[in-house]
């Protein structure tokens, strides 16, 4: 199970992004939500909750985010 940090972190980049519109703060919550929703011990339904909320907050999937070498 997830612990309550990680919950917490992914609340408050949701509601700084909805706040402020930071597109940063949505690329970041997505990325914690995929990462709960990767977690063995998470049951389905909130696997697919996680995915379609990180999807919704980051359609591009990274599209937008330079990687390195």
């Amino acid at each position: 199970m997830p612990s309550s940090e990680l919950w917490a972190g992914a609340l408050s980049l949701v509601l700084i992004h909805h706040e402020t519109g930071c597109p940063q703060s949505a690329l970041n919550a997505a990325r914690l939500l995929e990462r709960i929703g990767d977690m063995t011990d998470i049951d389905s339904e909130t696997r697919n909750l996680c995915e379609r909320a990180s999807n919704r907050l980051n359609p591009g999937k990274d599209l937008h985010h330079a990687r390195t070498a």
